[in-house]
């Protein structure tokens, strides 16, 4: 394997989510790998930066993600990067402008507007589900709707997720306007046709009712990419099934 895979590792989220939502994730992956850096990064809109206007392209909101990870002192070394849905995204555009920065990447449940149409990247049966976040009264609605949507936990759980992102929500809201920037830029990204020359891992589920699995697998044929799914998961894997993550990057990137 790749010298200096999983010694390094950059997490970047999904649409409308922060740092913070990892949750369980992040001392997860650090117990599995206790001699490696594990860093996180809010995307403009998001997090630390929920003031911030989002962009509508994510070659812009990479170039505002790597600039706080220099400010970080967070690329010091090769970064393995690990990224969910839009922010996958983002990681596949890193690979691409600044391969210098990273020594490979782990895409979860990611898409590309390039390789796959609409009606699979937003699978139509979830349009009802995003209306009625629309009409949400309370934070704790709007998260138990949107939990409800990105994973496949019993009820209860899902109730003690959804309390945990009202929290954060309360703490840094991100707006409706920058979630409506990072769907666009989501929907318009269109990579080209350029290997990503490093070692790219992509996970899926294939419970996933919010983006198609079939999503991946088109990543993965067109670029002969490794894949691994999971059988149950929704589309928030790494809170459905972080322990089957981390076990699928131990089997690709043994710790040190």
């Amino acid at each position: 394997m790749h010298k200096g895979i999983g010694q390094n590792w950059l997490l970047l989220r999904g649409l409308s989510r922060e740092s913070a939502h990892w949750g369980d994730f992040v001392p997860m992956l650090r117990t599995a790998y206790p001699s490696a850096q594990v860093h996180t990064l809010d995307l403009p809109g998001t997090g630390r930066f929920h003031d911030h206007l989002s962009p509508y392209r994510i070659e812009d909101i990479l170039t505002t993600a790597r600039a706080q990870a220099m400010r970080g002192g967070l690329l010091h070394q090769p970064v393995t990067l690990l990224a969910l849905s839009l922010g996958g995204m983002v990681a596949w555009e890193w690979l691409g402008q600044y391969p210098q920065d990273v020594c490979a990447g782990v895409l979860i449940n990611s898409s590309f507007a390039s390789l796959s149409p609409f009606y699979q990247r937003l699978r139509w049966q979830s349009y009802r589900q995003f209306v009625r976040l629309l009409a949400a009264k309370t934070p704790y609605d709007r998260e138990l709707g949107i939990v409800r949507l990105v994973s496949n936990r019993c009820e209860q759980e899902r109730a003690t997720v959804a309390r945990a992102w009202a929290s954060i929500h309360q703490q840094r809201p991100i707006s409706l306007e920058n979630s409506f920037r990072q769907i666009c830029a989501a929907a318009w990204y269109r990579p080209g046709n350029g290997n990503a020359n490093k070692p790219v891992l992509l996970l899926n589920s294939l419970g996933d009712r919010l983006v198609s699995p079939a999503c991946s697998a088109a990543i993965q044929q067109k670029w002969n990419l490794e894949l691994h799914s999971h059988p149950s998961a929704g589309h928030d894997l790494p809170l459905d099934a972080g322990d089957w993550v981390v076990e699928q990057l131990k089997n690709w990137a043994a710790p040190i």
